[in-house]
């Protein structure tokens, strides 16, 4: 088991933001987390990734980081795409990219050039400004940069956001490239058929607290998934 998280609980004041919240994920998989807008999805990957305050336990990689930092996560392995991407736009591309390896000591100039042969928009634009990127090319940015923290787990929060049909696709079959490669993946989404095509499993929540979960197929012809999302 990579990841095994139980018991996740955030609140905002009396928000109740997750309830009990248990969610795992071998090596290898991908999950996709669902729900409506405020169904705390986002808040659950900020527990995870230790840059929200949480109650409840968190195994990775064999051990219990529920007390570690955002930065010691990092350092694991874990790893937040966050919601907006969050780049630095007054930093140049190549810039941003290098934030991903703050926490890193060894050289990683050959990391950054396999990045920008995956992502040549972005080696086109190496040395501008990150505000001339587009929402899409600043969503490779993002993830080129959770790339070169070498992550074992990846966790993107809402990444189609913004993003045109054409992007979407490309962007989804991003994701399955970097599975095949090997890489772990927490997908929390809106896209809610992209995000099950990709999946192999999901959990839906509902008010915080996980209303459904199972394969993707199974989530895909369950009727009570569209409930989830109409507050049924």
């Amino acid at each position: 088991m990579l990841l095994d998280a139980k018991g996740i609980n955030v609140r905002y004041g009396r928000n109740h933001a997750v309830r009990d919240v248990d969610l795992s994920l071998e090596q290898g998989e991908v999950i996709t987390v669902l729900g409506a807008n405020g169904a705390g999805k986002s808040s659950l990957l900020k527990a995870i990734s230790g840059t929200e305050k949480s109650e409840g336990s968190v195994m990775f990689d064999g051990k219990d980081i529920a007390g570690w930092s955002a930065p010691r996560r990092v350092q694991a392995g874990l790893v937040l795409v966050p919601e907006g991407r969050q780049i630095f736009v007054s930093l140049t591309v190549h810039e941003n990219l290098l934030m991903g390896a703050y926490c890193r000591t060894d050289d990683v100039t050959a990391e950054t050039e396999a990045i920008y042969e995956r992502f040549p928009n972005l080696a086109e634009r190496r040395g501008m400004p990150a505000s001339v990127l587009s929402g899409g090319e600043q969503q490779m940015l993002a993830i080129g940069r959770a790339m070169l923290a070498k992550p074992k787990l990846m966790m993107l929060d809402e990444p189609s956001l913004g993003l045109s049909p054409i992007l979407v696709s490309q962007l989804f079959e991003l994701i399955k490239d970097l599975n095949q490669d090997g890489l772990t993946m927490v997908l929390v989404e809106q896209n809610t058929n992209m995000a099950l095509a990709t999946a192999d499993r999901g959990y839906v929540l509902e008010l915080g607290a996980v209303a459904l979960s199972g394969s993707s197929i199974d989530l895909a012809n369950d009727s009570r998934l569209e409930e989830a999302y109409l507050g049924g």
